[in-house]
C-alpha cells in the first residue's frame, strides 16, 4: 500500500507531465495560422483613408498571410480599437491600425488613457503618412488663405471649424491657425472624418480640417474650396495650394501617419513575418499609386524608425498641447 509521500510524490509527477504536455498547447495558442483571417481594428466608421490603406495592402498580402478584415470599431475616438486590440490573443490575428493621434498625442490630451502605445503593443510598420488641407464650404467668401484669414478675423468667435476628433492633427491644426493667425474659431469635434466631410459639404460647418486626400475626394463635388495645405512644403498632390509655412504661418505644419501594431507578447517570429509582407504590399506599385491618389505617402518604415517617429511626435504634440491649455474630456 503506497504510503502518503509516495502518493505525494505521484500526484507531483503527474502535474508536471500534465504541464510539459499543455506546454505546447499554450504555444500553439499563440501561433500564427497562414490562411486564416487577420483582423485589422480601426477607430473610425467605415469609408475613410484608413480603410483604403488596409483594403490596398488586403489584395497584396491575401496569398501569403490569408484574409485581411476590416473592422472599423468607431467610438471613443479610436480608443476602442486600442483598448481592444491590448486585450486581444498576441497571435497576429487582431491586429491595430494605430493613428499619430491614438500612438502620439492622446498620452497627453487624456487624464486616463485606457492603454500605453510604448508598453502594450508591438510596432510592426508605419505604412503611410499624410498632410492635411483648410476646406471650406463653397459659400465661404474667400477663394484665398488670405482672403480666409481676413474673413475669419472679422467673424471672431461666431466662426465654428470642424476636426475629425478632438485630441486629433485636424483639430490642433485648426488651433494653431487661431493662435498664429489671430482667430477666434471655435472647434466642433466629429467622430472621423466621414460625417465631418457630410457636414462640411452640407454648410452645417463652414471650415474643416480634412486630409489632403479627403478634400481632393470633395472638390468634384463643387461643394467646398480647399485653400493651404499643412506641410512644411507645398503638398506634391495639390501643388497649385500654398502650404501655412509660405503663407508666413511657420508653426502651422501637421502631418500624421498610419501605423500597424500587434498586441504585446506576441511571437517575434509572426512579427517579422507580417512586418515582411506588410512591407511588401505597401513597396507594391498598384498599392503605391491607390495611397496616393487618396493623399497618403507610402513609407514602409520598420519598428525601429516608427518608435522613434513615435517619441519624437509624442513630445512635440505634448507641446503643443500646453501651449493651447488643451485637456480632452475622459
Amino acid at each position: 500500500m503506497p504510503t502518503p509521500s509516495s502518493a505525494f510524490d505521484r500526484r507531483r509527477a503527474l502535474a508536471a507531465l500534465g504541464g510539459l504536455a499543455l506546454a505546447p498547447l499554450a504555444r500553439d495558442a499563440q501561433a500564427f495560422r497562414p490562411g486564416q483571417p487577420i483582423k485589422v481594428l480601426i477607430g473610425v466608421p467605415a469609408g475613410g483613408t484608413q480603410d483604403v490603406l488596409t483594403r490596398a495592402i488586403a489584395q497584396q498580402v491575401r496569398e501569403a498571410l490569408g484574409p485581411l478584415i476590416v473592422d472599423n470599431r468607431a467610438g471613443a475616438a479610436g480608443r476602442i480599437a486600442a483598448e481592444t486590440v491590448k486585450t486581444a490573443a498576441p497571435d497576429g490575428h487582431t491586429l491595430l491600425l494605430g493613428t499619430a493621434s491614438m500612438m502620439t498625442m492622446y498620452p497627453s490630451a487624456y487624464r486616463s488613457l485606457p492603454y500605453d502605445p510604448f508598453k502594450d503593443f508591438v510596432p510592426i510598420i508605419n505604412a503611410a503618412r499624410f498632410e492635411l488641407a483648410l476646406t471650406v464650404h463653397k459659400d465661404v467668401p474667400a477663394n484665398t488663405l488670405a482672403e480666409f484669414i481676413a474673413w475669419a478675423r472679422a467673424q471672431g468667435d461666431k466662426l465654428s471649424f470642424g476636426s475629425y476628433g478632438a485630441g486629433t492633427p485636424s483639430h490642433f491644426l485648426g488651433e494653431m491657425l487661431n493662435r498664429t493667425a489671430g482667430l477666434k474659431m471655435v472647434h466642433v469635434p466629429y467622430r472621423g472624418s466621414t460625417p465631418a466631410r457630410q457636414d462640411l459639404m452640407g454648410g452645417t460647418v463652414p471650415v474643416y480640417f480634412d486630409t489632403v486626400g479627403g478634400a481632393q475626394q470633395m472638390l468634384p463635388t463643387g461643394r467646398v474650396k480647399v485653400l493651404a495645405t499643412s506641410g512644411e512644403k507645398r503638398s506634391p498632390l495639390m501643388p497649385n495650394l500654398p502650404c501655412f509655412v509660405e503663407a508666413g504661418y511657420k508653426d502651422v505644419v501637421a502631418t500624421a501617419w498610419f501605423a500597424y501594431y500587434a498586441p504585446l507578447k506576441t511571437p517575434q517570429a509572426t512579427i517579422d513575418r507580417l512586418r515582411a509582407e506588410f512591407t511588401r504590399a505597401v513597396n507594391a506599385r498598384e498599392v503605391r499609386q491607390q495611397l496616393l491618389q487618396n493623399g497618403m505617402y507610402p513609407l514602409g518604415d520598420g519598428s525601429d524608425a516608427l518608435l522613434k517617429t513615435m517619441h519624437e511626435d509624442t513630445a512635440r504634440w505634448a507641446g503643443i498641447m500646453k501651449a493651447v491649455n488643451f485637456q480632452a474630456n475622459d
